[in-house]
């Protein structure tokens, strides 16, 4: 198969380390993956904040960037459920093409490749944060408010990691407040909502936040910042290619 590795504008701004992580994990794993470079932003922001339809030029470029490819693979599931549900493009017979082979990390590692085991280890006790995208939208881990069978994506690679310690948290699926432009608009919430969310991960021992999203991961972490704490936050890409 030969893929497309889509990186999200703040990955490649202030996180390349998970990029970096995400195509070495994917070239370790056998898969081809190449990098469209003329790749710029998928609109998300702009349609969070109810200018969708300002976001011709950024679904135009996309189409441009990753048509032709197996399948297209981000390390953020808010940007891969962006670019399945609001993909439209002037030639929309190939934006639909794409909205089918977009994958997030994870989901693309469990039910693409499907990855039965790793040599990564990482010797720390880690949280994992469900980032509401991935979960909700994407259906990566199972929404603790229904009555039916739990499953976690992310964790079923996570539990593959040697001398990894994943840790249980009181409030498992709860949202961090970081919700993309929702942290600019609603400040005051969306910070109370990411110091509960750091509690949480505190009050039970983690050393590492991880998760399927560098945006939430980021928010957290300027909480953890403030708070002056020793607990980091990292993608799961990362632990997945490490080699401790």
């Amino acid at each position: 198969m030969k893929v497309a590795l889509f990186v999200p504008c703040y990955v490649d701004q202030f996180y390349p380390q998970v990029a970096i992580a995400t195509l070495e994990l994917l070239e370790k794993l056998g898969v081809d993956v190449v990098y469209p470079e003329s790749q710029t932003c998928c609109g998300q922001p702009m349609a969070n904040s109810g200018f969708e339809h300002l976001t011709g030029g950024c679904n135009d470029n996309f189409v441009r960037n990753f048509s032709g490819y197996d399948y297209i693979v981000c390390p953020s599931g808010s940007c891969a459920l962006h670019v399945k549900d609001h993909l439209h493009a002037t030639d929309e017979k190939a934006a639909k093409e794409i909205r089918g082979k977009v994958y997030e990390l994870v989901e693309f590692l469990t039910d693409i490749v499907k990855v039965e085991n790793l040599t990564s280890r990482f010797r720390h006790k880690v949280g994992l944060h469900q980032s509401c995208h991935g979960q909700r939208g994407l259906k990566i881990s199972q929404m603790s408010e229904l009555v039916s069978p739990p499953f976690s994506k992310t964790e079923q690679l996570l539990h593959m990691v040697q001398d990894l310690e994943l840790i249980s948290l009181k409030r498992q699926d709860e949202c961090c407040g970081f919700g993309g432009t929702f942290c600019v608009a609603e400040e005051a919430v969306s910070v109370k909502m990411g110091i509960d969310r750091v509690a949480d991960h505190i009050t039970h021992g983690a050393s590492y936040i991880t998760g399927n999203d560098m945006s939430c991961l980021m928010h957290l972490e300027g909480i953890l910042r403030r708070q002056k704490s020793s607990v980091k936050v990292i993608h799961i890409a990362e632990i997945l290619n490490s080699a401790e």
